[in-house]
């Protein structure tokens, strides 16, 4: 059976009208996605289900200063107290298997007392001399292998035992102490402690520069010992997928920047202002400004160099995302000269201010040069209004200022004439004057 038609027409009826209400749009918050360098330059990657751990065994010293502060002095300590006890447990063995802990045996105590004559005390052979416990033991292991020698104990030529394990507690003691003084003196030597004094800039740029759309990021270096040969690599770190339906999460584009040497070389005397220009062969040719808002793309900085005093190879690492790109704006100069020096402001390393940019990608630039023509026009306009305004400003306020100069002046000068003094009389004053005067 046919359903009944409605009498009211369909686009008259609640669905239709419903579909063509106008919908309010739907504002989703964009997921944060997690960023391969933070911005103090380590690296967020977990190592998970390593199967081989006996390889990081293979390479001890290295572990060693890898490790934290706090693993490497329980270590440190570990080491020597442990070398001490296992010597000190070889002493007391020694003299416990030559009989020098017999209580029967005499020692220096009995000489004092007058029980033992001296020649007695001579005709007597000890592995090490006042060593009766294993406390004693221990203390010269620790004589032995720290070379304090206090000169109350000592080994005896008597014993070749005991000169065997002197000999390979002095070699052991050495492996120990350059193996574990070279750790602590190469986890306070290490390169990254140079980067802490090289700053990038908390936010990167894109703005107009020599008639291209161009990215730029501010570095630094707070120490006057210079990093010689340094040199700046970008990187865009995005996840794509290849025609073939591979996705590969972690996708590495080396950027090119504009510097003045083809090698990318530095002269980082003052801060830098390291510049990328977005041409067709860089990764951000497609991208708007509202496109690189949207985007899940990350910038790698990487700064490396030679540490002057040191001669250490070092490396600062940093990354910008696209909430830390600003687009439209510029850095604001912080190098100016005074008394014939040249000052480096640094509170103002990481200000910038707004310029006039179009919003489109580089590749319409491209397409339509004339976008940036009106741009550059509006701008040059922009800016010469600014300036009349600024001079009509100054203007004004020297007219005023002038004023008021002279209206001050004009003050003091009346102030300075003499006022004459008008003297009043009535009536009947006049009239008692002239009667006295007949």
């Amino acid at each position: 059976m046919l359903a009944r038609k409605s009498i009211i027409p369909e686009e008259f009826g609640l669905p239709g009208l419903a579909s063509r209400m106008p919908r309010k749009p739907v504002f989703r918050d964009r997921v944060n996605k997690a960023r391969f360098i933070a911005k103090n330059g380590s690296c967020n990657l977990a190592h998970k289900n390593i199967r081989e751990q006996g390889r990081f065994l293979q390479d001890v010293f290295t572990t060693l200063v890898d490790l934290k502060w706090r693993f490497t002095l329980v270590i440190f300590t570990t080491t020597f107290v442990s070398s001490w006890l296992l010597f000190a447990m070889s002493w007391w063995l020694v003299a416990f298997a030559h009989g020098d802990l017999d209580s029967r045996y005499p020692d220096s105590g009995d000489l004092d007392s007058g029980n033992l004559t001296r020649g007695d005390l001579q005709n007597k052979t000890y592995c090490v001399t006042d060593v009766k416990s294993f406390t004693s033991a221990f203390l010269f292991s620790i004589e032995v292998q720290v070379t304090i020698g206090f000169g109350g104990r000592m080994i005896t030529e008597h014993c070749p035992t005991a000169i065997t394990v002197l000999i390979m507690q002095n070699i052991i003691g050495l492996i120990i102490n350059a193996v574990m003084l070279g750790c602590i003196f190469m986890k306070t030597a290490q390169s990254n402690r140079r980067a802490e004094t090289l700053i990038f800039s908390r936010h990167a740029v894109i703005a107009v520069r020599n008639n291209c759309l161009c990215f730029m990021i501010r570095i630094g270096d707070l120490r006057k010992s210079m990093i010689i040969g340094a040199t700046v690599r970008l990187q865009v770190v995005r996840k794509t997928t290849t025609p073939e339906g591979e996705v590969i999460p972690i996708h590495q584009i080396d950027v090119p920047t504009e510097t003045a040497v083809a090698s990318n070389s530095l002269f980082l005397l003052a801060p830098l202002i390291i510049c990328h220009v977005i041409d067709k062969n860089s990764p951000l040719y497609d991208l708007s400004a509202m496109e690189l808002q949207c985007s899940d793309l990350e910038v790698i900085v990487i700064l490396e160099g030679v540490v002057e005093t040191t001669g250490i190879t070092t490396q600062a690492r940093t990354s910008y995302v696209s909430e830390e790109i600003q687009w439209g704006h510029r850095f604001v100069p912080i190098v100016t000269e005074e008394e014939g020096v040249y000052s480096v402001d640094y509170s103002k390393f990481g200000n910038t201010v707004k310029v006039t940019t179009p919003p489109c990608s580089a590749k319409e630039l491209d397409e339509k040069p004339s976008i940036l023509i009106q741009t550059l026009q509006k701008s040059e306009l922009s800016h010469q209004n600014s300036l009349r305004k600024r001079n009509s400003m100054r203007r004004n306020n020297s007219i005023r200022k002038s004023a008021r100069s002279g209206a001050a002046g004009v003050r003091r000068n009346n102030s300075g004439l003499a006022v004459p003094k008008v003297q009043f009389f009535t009536p009947t004053d006049g009239v008692q004057n002239l009667n006295a005067v007949t």
